[in-house]
């Protein structure tokens, strides 16, 4: 399957070029790309022909950092359920980590892996072409991002540093203003940290209950995006049949229209096995369902399948280091 792009995406591109005065819409058609495709959340355009237009876009727009606008043009609606999904996560780890683990719902061009530390939190972006990495997708990229942080974290955020793996451009100034912070240019990698107080302190925009349906729209797009991946498959089927109670390979096969024996075999050849799957989808449910103070912990213990909720609280205790109630507090207070 080729690599492809969530198509509102293209969205952010096409209105920082406009700024520019580049009549996109032609543009576009020379490569094969529907206008009209730009604002369809069913769509998805395939990788080679943005680049080519991309490529393009370089070339018309003589501003070098260009790409730094993408931070004017950003809304929510652009990644879909991931964009709602990162407004309403309650922290921006849980943001940064959610991205990471979604981003092939909007574009499976890039890699993006959270770092973690005492004293600091990073995201970094890993091109999979070397066609997509040039500086002005790299500048849109972080921009984006130092837009997608803001909207949660206020105007007024900055970060610790932001990083370029390109060398140094001749007009620094704009990336100062932007991010309002050190910029690190010639860098081993494309990231952008802030502090390990900001990425978990409590942003009031959070939502579990929404941040809920998103990740499990994200999941069931995904899992249709690439019919082949059967870890998130599993992932779904195994989401889906939580509360009723019975969860067991077998029945998630059988749901899979596949034989026990063959799900298992093929969970193995990908490093996983479905005892490992159900544990972290429980993991992931459970640290947004205890976020909802309109659940009870009984209630979160049907929802994830456990038969009762000494079972529930020995294997959180197990997973977190402390029980679900103490995770809890700590997580409202």
């Amino acid at each position: 399957m080729p690599l492809s792009l969530y198509s509102p995406m293209l969205d952010l591109t096409v209105q920082t070029a406009r700024a520019y005065d580049v009549d996109t819409d032609a543009l576009m058609r020379e490569y094969g790309l529907d206008p009209k495709l730009v604002a369809n959340p069913n769509a998805r355009f395939r990788m080679d022909q943005i680049n080519a237009f991309y490529d393009r876009l370089a070339e018309q727009i003589k501003d070098p950092n260009f790409g730094l606008d993408a931070a004017r043009f950003w809304h929510p609606s652009q990644m879909g359920a991931l964009g709602y999904a990162w407004l309403t996560s309650d922290t921006l780890l849980a943001a940064f980590k959610r991205y990471a683990r979604f981003i092939k719902a909007i574009s499976d061009a890039v890699r993006l892996d959270v770092h973690e530390d005492e004293e600091t939190v990073s995201l970094s972006f890993t091109y999979l072409r070397k066609e997509a990495s040039q500086k002005f997708r790299i500048d849109g990229a972080l921009a984006t991002l130092i837009a997608m942080i803001r909207a949660n974290a206020g105007p007024d955020f900055h970060p610790i540093t932001v990083s370029f793996v390109f060398e140094e451009p001749e007009d620094t100034a704009p990336y100062y203003a932007l991010f309002q912070c050190p910029v690190v240019f010639s860098a081993s990698e494309n990231s952008l940290a802030i502090t390990a107080e900001d990425a978990l302190a409590l942003r009031p925009s959070s939502n579990a209950q929404l941040v809920k349906l998103n990740d499990q729209f994200m999941l069931e797009y995904i899992a249709k995006l690439d019919k082949d991946n059967i870890v998130e498959r599993v992932k779904v089927a195994i989401t889906d049949e939580l509360a009723s109670g019975r969860i067991s390979d077998a029945i998630v096969a059988k749901k899979l229209f596949m034989a026990e024996r063959t799900l298992q075999r093929r969970l193995r050849e990908n490093g996983t096995t479905f005892k490992k799957l159900l544990t972290q989808v429980r993991i992931e449910l459970a640290d947004n369902y205890i976020r909802d103070s309109n659940l009870s912990l009984n209630e979160i213990s049907f929802l994830l399948g456990f038969s009762e909720l000494s079972s529930f609280s020995r294997a959180f205790k197990h997973w977190k280091g402390r029980s679900p109630r103490e995770y809890r507090q700590a997580k409202q207070g």
